[in-house]
């Protein structure tokens, strides 16, 4: 058993920061007009592209993550994960909707089973903030919903299931669900005597650092497995004051924090942007864990940066970072029983 002490939020807190999480979440940006008057970029040049691509692919961003970006610059990092670009409406050869063939891997409703030792869970299809290279951005969330019979048969799934020994909340993202229900599905896993981890997956903590709330801390503090959270942080411009006091409440709180990225075209396709990331992130508590190589995902191929290049980037950081700060380049591939490590000299 992990004995842990739950961490509290300090009350000094701005009276911006004070906000509910979910307050937050509901006032995000959800229109291009809002987003590109709010970032003051000319309508006539923008607006067009950022509609067509929001009936593709709606836009949500919100307001913490919004307020990291530079005004009036559309090539801002931040920015460009997020603004639909003319390129969404172009056909690609190679780029589909299900680049990882997930629609095979389902074991049961919202339960995706794709290695051998690890079974990822998808809790929610909502997310805080919708990047434009998602993978999943075709991806059938409301086939996966989870009634409580379907959770039920998850449970029975994972119990009957010895070689399972770790389980990821994954989603959309799992922190866009309120605790209590986090909680139950924690104290189902745990009576599993087989499964050890919990992994979540997820921006939350970046996007809006309030998330990381009392509510989260208690049932993080309390659970009997060990607890890992993935973020996913592509440029260092996204950790702010805010959201390094977050990590270092989940620190805390007795998780494993670790990050992955992927390299994207126009916002960290560079060796000091990666060197300055892991940098940050590892100042903030975080270890870089993986960066991969871009899923091939239907209206997203103006992010992608060829495999050479990438090697390039990698061996570039090599030379700058000790070892342990440098993640791991890496590509998932449909069918594969693990991430596939990308050789940086062959």
């Amino acid at each position: 058993m992990i004995q842990r002490t739950p961490a509290r939020i300090e009350a000094h807190l701005s009276d911006h920061e004070h906000r509910s999480w979910q307050q937050v979440l509901s006032e995000s940006v959800t229109c291009p007009e809002e987003l590109l008057r709010r970032l003051e970029l000319p309508a006539e040049s923008w607006l067009s592209a950022a509609q067509q691509g929001h009936q593709l692919f709606s836009i949500r961003v919100p307001e913490p993550f919004l307020a990291r970006m530079k005004k009036g610059n559309p090539a801002d990092p931040l920015l460009r994960q997020v603004l639909p670009l003319a390129d969404e409406t172009d056909h690609a050869p190679g780029f589909v909707s299900d680049p990882l063939e997930e629609s095979a891997a389902i074991a049961t409703t919202g339960l995706i089973r794709k290695y051998r030792s690890r079974a990822l869970l998808m809790v929610t299809g909502q997310c805080a903030v919708n990047c434009r290279y998602c993978f999943r951005r075709h991806f059938p969330y409301e086939d996966q919903r989870l009634s409580p019979d379907d959770r039920k048969r998850v449970i029975n799934t994972l119990a009957a299931s010895p070689e399972i020994n770790e389980v990821i909340f994954s989603g959309g993202d799992p922190l866009a669900v309120n605790d209590r229900l986090l909680a139950q599905w924690v104290t189902a896993i745990s009576g599993i005597p087989h499964i050890r981890r919990l992994r979540l997956h997820t921006r939350l903590p970046v996007v809006i650092p309030q998330r990381v709330c009392d509510e989260l801390l208690t049932w993080l503090s309390a659970t009997s497995l060990q607890v890992v959270i993935v973020l996913h942080v592509n440029h260092p411009a996204e950790i702010d004051t805010a959201t390094r006091r977050a990590l270092g409440h989940l620190r805390a709180a007795g998780v494993t924090l670790l990050n992955q990225s992927v390299i994207l075209r126009g916002v960290n396709d560079c060796p000091s942007v990666l060197e300055q990331l892991s940098e940050t992130l590892f100042d903030a508590g975080v270890l870089p864990y993986y960066l991969h190589a871009f899923d091939p995902v239907a209206g997203a191929h103006h992010y992608d940066v060829p495999d050479e290049e990438s090697r390039h980037l990698v061996r570039e950081l090599l030379t700058r970072l000790p070892g342990f700060l440098v993640p791991k380049l890496v590509r998932e591939e449909p069918g594969k029983e693990c991430k596939t490590p990308i050789n940086l000299f062959p």
